[in-house]
């Protein structure tokens, strides 16, 4: 009877299929940041995101252009400002309330409620980074929000003006405007990503920041008609948008005729620095916590 070959293991086969080794440069810690930042920007807008992410920023965003157009409309037909240029942060101030409670639940709440921030916290990229990132964006896409409107204004009363010096007088007007609404950028966005750091669901984040807004919003009101002076002009301290009004009181209308903060001006710029620098510490703190939960 003959004998039975031995059995062999079969033996393994590499396949080539062409995976290469990256040698191309490695860009770093500053152009994840940036691309974070772009990202959260787009985001911000809805771009890259379902039309339904896109229909409340772009809403609030097609609501402010269109009032631009028609206060533009009306100085150029009547040779009237009916809403100075500092004025028009400040009547639009709910509308950048709801911008920043829609927009910042989308840049933090969700990368929380889904769990992807170890992804992000991987190297070469800090906590502060991230942090950093994502309020950037919401600060410049606030920004843009007042930006664009307040310049349709400005060229509609360039055009119109008679003479070089009528422009150079509306951009005179122009630029503290400019400067102011990157004020009200600043401080809003600070408050709301904070909030929404707070909170994973994003329905519920977007409740927090409209209360972070409104809630004091009474005791202002309350303080404000009691009878001592005083405590009317500081009335504004408590409340993040009256807060940034009285800067905008301190700054454009010093004699008090329109919204009266007396000598405390200096007071309420200092606050609003505070403010800002309290939430980005915070904020801070926040995702160095997330991290190690």
């Amino acid at each position: 009877m003959p004998t039975p070959e031995p059995r062999t293991a079969p033996g393994g086969v590499i396949h080539d299929i062409g995976y290469q080794r990256y040698e191309g440069p490695r860009l770093g810690r500053r152009h994840i940041v940036g691309a974070l930042y772009l990202h959260s920007l787009r985001t911000a807008f809805g771009f890259g995101r379902s039309a339904k992410s896109k229909i409340f920023p772009w809403l609030i965003m097609g609501t402010v252009g269109v009032i631009a157009v028609v206060l533009t409309a009306i100085r150029v037909q009547t040779g009237v400002m009916p809403l100075r240029y500092e004025q028009f942060p400040e009547t639009l101030s709910i509308l950048i309330i709801f911008f920043c409670a829609a927009v910042a639940p989308e840049l933090v709440s969700r990368d929380l409620q889904n769990g992807v921030l170890p992804l992000y916290f991987a190297r070469p990229l800090e906590r502060s980074d991230y942090a950093s990132a994502k309020l950037a964006a919401l600060v410049t896409a606030t920004f843009l929000l007042l930006a664009v409107p307040l310049t349709v204004m400005f060229a509609g009363a360039a055009f119109s003006a008679d003479n070089l010096s009528g422009v150079w007088r509306e951009f005179g007007d122009y630029l503290p405007a400019v400067l102011y609404a990157a004020l009200h950028a600043v401080v809003f966005s600070s408050v709301s990503v904070l909030v929404a750091a707070l909170v994973k669901r994003r329905a519920v984040a977007a409740a927090a920041v409209v209360a972070a807004f409104l809630v004091t919003t009474p005791v202002a009101g309350v303080l404000l008609v009691l009878p001592y002076e005083t405590t009317a002009q500081l009335s504004g301290l408590v409340n993040p948008a009256s807060l940034v009004s009285g800067v905008g009181a301190w700054l454009f209308d010093p004699s008090g005729e329109v919204v009266g903060v007396g000598d405390w001006g200096p007071l309420y710029g200092v606050v609003s620095v505070g403010l800002v620098a309290a939430c980005v510490a915070l904020l801070f703190a926040r995702y160095r916590k997330v991290a190690r939960s």
